[in-house]
């Protein structure tokens, strides 16, 4: 859009050769008409080349406009043409120094008294007053423009910078929110992966596990992998529509890995809590658990979440030493990083590290409502 609106604006202002060539032209037009009146009491050949002289010199009004304003003058007063002198001083106008403003209001008032004093044959005292107000007039409307056009410009330029930092934050929030979606991706299929693979581990060192215990341990995978999907569905729709009401179940989530031969317990129930609240605690467990399972498969986890409305939300997802080797870990620690992260958006915080019985202890505490808090994250995000 800003590339577009700039190219439009060229094509509709003209540019400093396109003002060249018309100011050239109205002041040869005007040459021609000084000739043929003629404008002033001289020769008609002194005419005619005072006034091409000073056409010409208008080319050059942007680079020198002292230059062309005195050359104009002069054509002024052999020719009675005033274009050349005009344009030379509306150009030179806009200058910033005062010694050339100063030079431009001496060349305009000796201009249009030699002018007089070449058509009348005398100079009256009363010819100053309206030189100088002419002067006046010219350089006040030719400062008037410059200073009106550069102030566009410097206005024009502040859009154009302010539409490319909105267009750069929005750029930023689109990344910022194609993370969260990663996020959200890796949460949920390293923990649905890891129950399916719990079961599927189950089967392969159990060869003459029954029909029954094949049909309901497949029965199982299958489950957890359409929850897989279906999780993965209502992410990709809550980030599209912006909101989530659905509130995620703990002891859901802690009875499917118990299902699969785990022993996990789950200790305290605060019962139901703010949306934003609970979402973030379901993820720390799920985080928890996939990580007990890599790290200390086999050994006994404890969820325990704790709070109140004035102290806030703890939850705690402690594992015991596994005697067991652990399953080959994957990734480079982007689940806690990203765990740490949500927490910090909603005014939580995240710790994880060993505890004294040699196990591992993850611990996420959280406001009681936290729902105001990613509500005012978002808002800025989007702003």
């Amino acid at each position: 859009m800003v590339a577009y609106r700039k190219a439009l604006r060229r094509v509709l202002t003209p540019g400093p050769h396109a003002i060249n060539v018309a100011s050239v032209t109205v002041c040869l037009f005007l040459t021609v008409l000084a000739v043929k009146t003629p404008w002033a009491p001289l020769p008609r050949v002194v005419i005619a080349v005072a006034g091409l002289v000073a056409t010409g010199a208008v080319w050059f009004r942007d680079r020198w406009p002292t230059a062309v304003a005195a050359v104009g003058a002069g054509a002024y007063a052999l020719s009675g043409n005033p274009g050349p002198l005009l344009i030379g001083l509306f150009s030179g106008a806009g200058s910033r120094l005062g010694s050339r403003f100063a030079a431009l209001a001496v060349i305009g008032v000796a201009g249009f008294l030699a002018q007089q004093w070449v058509d009348s044959g005398r100079l009256g005292a009363d010819a100053l007053v309206p030189a100088t107000v002419a002067t006046a007039a010219v350089l006040v409307t030719g400062g008037y423009v410059a200073t009106r056009r550069e102030l566009t410009r410097s206005l024009r330029e502040r859009a154009e910078r302010a539409e490319a930092e909105q267009h750069l934050r929005d750029e930023q929030a689109k990344t910022a929110e194609r993370g969260r979606i990663a996020r959200e991706m890796h949460d949920v299929l390293a923990h649905k992966v890891t129950l399916i693979s719990l079961h599927a581990g189950g089967l392969e060192v159990n060869p003459g596990a029954g029909p029954a215990r094949i049909e309901r341990e497949a029965a199982l995978i299958r489950g957890t992998a359409q929850e897989a999907l279906e999780e993965l569905r209502k992410i990709v729709g809550v980030l599209r529509a912006g909101h989530d009401d659905s509130l995620p179940d703990l002891r859901r989530l802690v009875e499917s890995w118990a299902s699969a031969g785990n022993a996990v317990t789950l200790r305290g129930d605060l019962g139901p809590l703010p949306v934003a609240t609970a979402r973030a605690a379901y993820r720390l467990v799920q985080e928890g658990l996939t990580n007990a399972h890599k790290h200390a498969a086999g050994a006994p986890v404890t969820v325990s979440v704790t709070g109140s409305p004035e102290g806030g939300v703890t939850i705690t997802v402690t594992n015991e030493r596994s005697l067991r080797p652990a399953v080959r870990p994957s990734g480079a620690r982007a689940g806690l990083v990203g765990l740490a992260e949500r927490f910090r958006l909603i005014g939580g915080s995240v710790r994880s590290a060993p505890d004294d019985a040699g196990g591992w202890r993850l611990e996420g505490r959280l406001p009681w409502d936290a729902s105001a808090r990613d509500t005012h994250d978002q808002d800025t995000a989007g702003g």
